[in-house]
């Protein structure tokens, strides 16, 4: 069997598939969002006037002339590299002013006008605005060098590519927990949501495991089958009923046979019986009887369906004596003495009497057949339920002693036997519930045991 051959588990491949398919649709969503960003030429950034306006306030100084000047600070530094489009005006109250950068000549000339405002948001008119000019800030701070106005527009500390990265680790900081959310919800509910979808389909196999020769018409339920499956459940009925008709054919084929042959060996039989004694018309006549017994066997293929309906009570003493009776000429006349051993009180279980005496009828025929030709042959009926068929032959090696009951089994290949009678005896006891096994006798030969579900006492 290849890789591809071995059996899976659905619901974990549905479960990992699920989780698959929503971590790509996530991976996709953010590069779509990003691709778009890009796309588009918006630059991500965080506002951060206050920032510029702390740096220039502690910067601030007077130079030698009384003028305002910035001293070279490290925060001065990093701020005009972190930042490229820097620009800020100071105005202290005597009108001196310090720019730097590009500073909008609408924001330049408004300086004076604000004296008396301590911080203010200056936007641009409604019908002109873009978002390429940001609102400007203002503020009145002390400095070294005083009081001043600052104003400044900056969009402050642009987002590079570590900015970027960082801001994509916060985004996935968000999206994968949410991931993680939705693969511990696709793990729980996809067993939940394939048990049940499927809970048809455990009931239809349920059915197949109690399918079995004997219980004919026999179709797996279609309710609650999920549409992709029904077409072999479908395929499953179909060829349970071609079976069924296969069986019923062959039922009719052996019960028209067996017939057919009665008839011809009865009257076989009889033209032999005429014939003068010697040794040839001896072992004609055991040939006609193996005929006959064969000819019984198939019938009995067809008796086994019509058993054990309604079981009653039967005495196995009863049924021993019976078959005692019958085939103590038999055996006899082949060279054995036949006991019978069995207790003074009842021994009953339930079951097709009829039936039971076939059954016991096939193990003292075995034994008669393929025994010794001398000794015994024993029947003994034991407690709670039980009936043994001994003899003295040369037993049955321990490897075969279940391969024996199945049919057409024999144990030498130049066997005249047909091989069905003591599949039909298991055929038999299974149908009452009970259990044929062999063993070695208790003088080296063989022993059959029947055992059967004894009867209750009310």
């Amino acid at each position: 069997m290849s890789k591809h051959d071995d059996p899976y588990c659905l619901r974990s491949r549905l479960s990992w598939r699920l989780l698959s398919l929503q971590a790509a649709l996530l991976l996709a969503l953010v590069a779509v969002v990003v691709g778009a960003l890009c796309a588009s030429g918006f630059v991500l950034a965080e506002r951060d006037e206050d920032r510029v306006i702390d740096v220039v306030q502690r910067a601030l100084t007077r130079d030698a002339q009384g003028g305002l000047a910035l001293r070279p600070t490290a925060e001065l530094q990093q701020l005009r590299g972190d930042t490229p489009d820097l620009w800020f005006l100071v105005r202290d109250r005597q009108g001196r002013i310090l720019t730097e950068g590009a500073v909008p000549a609408e924001f330049a000339a408004i300086g004076s006008g604000l004296d008396q405002i301590s911080q203010a948001r200056l936007g641009w008119q409604m019908f002109e605005d873009d978002p390429r000019k940001p609102a400007a800030r203002m503020k009145r701070v002390e400095t070294d060098a005083g009081n001043v106005q600052i104003i400044t527009a900056t969009q402050g500390r642009l987002i590079g590519a570590k900015g970027l990265f960082t801001t994509s680790l916060a985004f996935f900081g968000i999206a994968l927990p949410g991931l993680l959310l939705m693969g511990t919800a696709t793990f729980i509910a996809t067993p939940m949501i394939v048990r049940r979808a499927f809970r048809g389909l455990d009931s239809a196999a349920d059915e197949a495991r109690r399918i079995d020769i004997h219980q004919r018409g026999a179709r797996l339920p279609v309710d609650r089958i999920p549409l992709e499956v029904m077409p072999l459940v479908t395929a499953i009925n179909d060829a349970l009923g071609r079976l069924d008709q296969g069986y019923a054919r062959h039922k009719r084929f052996v019960a028209d046979a067996a017939h057919e042959l009665r008839t011809p060996i009865a009257i076989l039989n009889t033209r032999l019986e005429s014939l003068s004694p010697g040794p040839d018309k001896t072992r004609l006549l055991e040939d006609t009887a193996r005929l006959a017994t064969l000819a019984e066997q198939l019938l009995d293929i067809q008796r086994l369906d019509r058993c054990g309906h309604p079981f009653t009570r039967v005495n196995l003493a009863a049924v021993a004596q019976s078959v005692a009776a019958d085939l103590a000429p038999l055996a006899i006349a082949a060279g054995y003495e036949l006991a019978l051993d069995e207790p003074g009180t009842p021994i009953e279980t339930i079951g097709d009497a009829a039936a039971l005496e076939r059954a016991l009828t096939n193990l003292v025929q075995n034994a008669i057949q393929h025994g010794p030709r001398r000794g015994t042959i024993g029947i003994r009926v034991g407690k709670p339920a039980s009936i043994e068929v001994t003899d003295e032959g040369a037993g049955i090696p321990a490897d075969q002693r279940e391969q024996i009951f199945e049919p057409f089994y024999r144990l030498t290949p130049l066997d005249r036997g047909a091989g069905l009678g003591l599949n039909m005896v298991r055929e038999i006891v299974q149908l009452h519930g009970g259990h044929v096994s062999a063993a070695e006798g208790p003088d080296g030969g063989s022993c059959f045991r029947i055992t059967l579900p004894p009867m209750r006492q009310s």
